[in-house]
């Protein structure tokens, strides 16, 4: 349009009307995204410097993801090992019972057998004139003759503790809760036997085990696969940090910061405690030694779980420290792109009043060219 020509007047004020169009239109835009800086041409300093902590920011808030993980899968090995200290807790309850109930019953029985003697009659002669003999039973010894009777006999026997002697069916019956050894010497050994049917040896006990003992052991051993189970289930996004597992958080974006929390074996094996696999509980020195398995792995698990406090503790500081964090990043980002609002409306306003009067302008402007035509 180089051919037109425009007075002077109506170019300035052609010149005010766009500039103000231009202007409005940055405002207009402004107005739309709430931000006066949309694109590096606007200001490349602090469009690029805001994208570096936009970018950061979102580094940071993807971390944020493993490390809330990371605080529920210590949290559930938490929750774990109270659950298995409740479980050892019943089972020293399961011990202390066996110790309250009976041991197992033990019993000894000789019988005399063939004799010469009438045990129904205490005052039979055992020995003939002249004969002497020893009878030692219970590390107690008794001396023979030819004047000692079967009362005398069922007496000694009768004197020893734990030891009974009866008479059934005509024969010496001697009962004891631990082994019977018999001694029998002297010149006339052999006549004493033979009159008594009582000779040298030893006849061992025999043991029944206590039912109620017996049911308690079985319960001890469900109660440590029951430890075993829930070792392997306090899981949490596949790592378990009671069955061995090890977790690793990162807390920057270029894994400069991290921890590392150590995996334990809290199975049964794990914390020392051993399944009763014979009749340890028919002892009492079998269900000690569970017992004191117990307290021990107790004390473990309770230094285990300050151990995991700890690091949970960590772990919770640094989540709270990388949300402060990303706020305080995305609030820098938007200080420098972010536009005011109120100046933009009110700059609106002011180029819309801008805009009519340069219109105003030009139109009086263009009516002053006009006046040459009243001269015709």
């Amino acid at each position: 349009m180089s051919d037109i020509t425009l007075s002077k007047g109506v170019r300035a004020n052609l010149l005010s009307l766009q500039s103000t169009a231009a202007l409005m239109s940055t405002t207009q835009e402004r107005l739309s995204t709430g931000k006066k800086v949309n694109s590096a041409l606007d200001n490349p300093v602090n469009f690029f410097t805001a994208s570096g902590l936009q970018a950061r920011a979102g580094d940071l808030n993807r971390l944020l993801d493993s490390v809330s993980n990371a605080v529920q899968t210590v949290q559930a090995a938490d929750k774990g090992i109270s659950s298995i200290n409740k479980l050892i807790e019943s089972a020293q309850a399961t011990a202390r019972q066996a110790l309250t109930a009976a041991g197992p019953a033990t019993e000894a029985e000789f019988t005399s057998g063939a004799s010469t003697v009438d045990y129904t009659d205490g005052g039979d002669l055992i020995m003939g004139a002249g004969d002497v003999a020893t009878f030692t039973i219970g590390g107690q010894v008794l001396n023979v003759d030819d004047t000692t009777t079967v009362q005398d006999i069922l007496d000694h026997i009768n004197s020893v503790d734990d030891l009974a002697a009866t008479i059934v069916a005509g024969d010496l019956q001697i009962t004891s809760e631990a082994d019977i050894v018999i001694a029998v010497g002297g010149a006339d050994a052999a006549a004493f036997t033979a009159a008594t049917g009582i000779g040298a040896g030893t006849t061992a006990a025999t043991s029944t085990d206590n039912a109620s003992r017996t049911s308690l052991q079985s319960n001890y051993n469900q109660l440590l696969t029951q430890i075993t189970q829930l070792a392997r289930d306090a899981s949490f996004n596949g790592v378990n940090l009671l069955d061995g597992d090890n977790l690793t958080v990162q807390f920057n974006e270029d894994g400069s910061s991290s921890l590392t929390i150590n995996g334990v074996d809290f199975s049964a094996t794990g914390l020392g405690l051993t399944a009763q696999v014979a009749t340890e509980f028919q002892t009492n020195a079998g269900v000690n030694a569970a017992i004191a398995e117990l307290d021990a792995a107790t004390t473990t698990l309770r230094s285990q779980a300050a151990a995991f406090g700890s690091n949970l503790s960590i772990v919770q500081a640094r989540q709270d420290f990388t949300k402060n964090m990303i706020n305080v990043l995305q609030i820098g980002a938007d200080n420098l792109v972010l536009a005011d609002t109120n100046e933009e409306g009110a700059n609106m306003l002011a180029l819309q009043t801008r805009q009519q009067l340069s219109t105003v302008a030009l139109s009086l402007a263009a009516q002053a060219d006009q006046n040459v035509l009243q001269l015709f």
